[in-house]
């Protein structure tokens, strides 16, 4: 059977894209074609995951002789249960955790859902003012999928969540990429990459980084298109076949999409996110044996 013998488990935002593209473009090892199939972590709801075990395998089936398996699922490593699930399905599995400094991780993160229709609070900082009420259920949006994003300031907690793969992985089977590398040095990044998986490390790429800032040119057409009026769905349904509709579906929302640099954050709240977050970065470096404390420089 075809299955996955490694995981990119996240975190969202920290070069993941980047990553998948350039080891689904490597000779020597198979990625499906669509990124983010959450097979595990069932404690973390979307409904797009793909939770049907023969589904999930199915994308798997037209790998051929590459000597490697792999996936990447961005909320692996924020949920609870992805771990122990993994581990329960392919116990000798390579692990590739990917960070970033939470402070931007949580920026391009908020801007990304304000993409996606899954923010409708456009103010980062008053959203992250609005996390505890929304712990409680309030002020979500109605297409906020998975809701554990809009809790930011939990999803740039890497060490409790870093924690739960060392109970479970050996050390020596994860390993750690940080953005600032694929950004500073990217073709070294790769080649660490391909020698924890032990593929060939001589491949030439097209290292430029990927998945820039995107925002909706309308946010009236992409609600249209995540959620159409019943009448609408059902009429097009009928007269309209499923592979037309689908390619209709993407052209539109390719064509709704505006590539913009993000609005740099404000230096008071930059300063006030750095030192909250200072404790979790001094943690992560001694959990990583990696002096990440420049992180948190004014």
């Amino acid at each position: 059977m075809k299955q996955p013998d490694f995981f990119i488990v996240g975190a969202p935002k920290c070069g993941t894209t980047f990553l998948y593209s350039h080891l689904k473009n490597h000779p020597e090892i198979f990625m499906p074609e669509r990124k983010e199939l959450h097979h595990f972590g069932t404690d973390i709801y979307h409904p797009d995951f793909v939770r049907d075990t023969t589904t999930y395998l199915s994308f798997f089936q037209n790998a051929e002789n590459e000597r490697r398996i792999g996936e990447a699922s961005v909320w692996y490593l924020y949920s609870k249960q992805a771990a122990r699930e993994i581990k329960a399905f392919y116990p000798s599995a390579q692990i590739i955790i990917m960070l970033r400094n939470p402070v931007d991780m949580i920026y391009s993160l908020h801007s990304q859902y304000l993409y996606n229709g899954c923010e409708d609070i456009i103010d980062f900082e008053d959203a992250l003012r609005k996390e505890d009420l929304r712990k409680k259920g309030l002020f979500l949006p109605k297409n906020a999928y998975p809701v554990e994003g809009l809790l930011y300031r939990e999803t740039a907690k890497y060490t409790q969540q870093i924690k739960r793969y060392f109970e479970i992985f050996d050390k020596k089977a994860i390993q750690f990429i940080i953005f600032d590398d694929i950004k500073n040095n990217p073709q070294t990044s790769l080649q660490d990459t391909f020698r924890f998986l032990g593929v060939n490390e001589d491949i030439s790429n097209d290292t430029k980084l990927i998945n820039p800032n995107k925002r909706a040119k309308s946010v009236f057409l992409r609600n249209l298109l995540q959620n159409p009026p019943p009448f609408l769905l059902n009429m097009s349904r009928r007269l309209i076949p499923h592979a037309i509709r689908s390619r209709m579906r993407k052209g539109m929302w390719n064509f709704n999409i505006r590539y913009e640099s993000r609005i740099p954050m404000r230096p008071e709240l930059r300063k006030r996110l750095q030192d909250e977050f200072k404790p979790e970065i001094k943690q992560l470096s001694d959990m990583l044996g990696r002096d990440l404390n420049y992180w948190c420089a004014h």
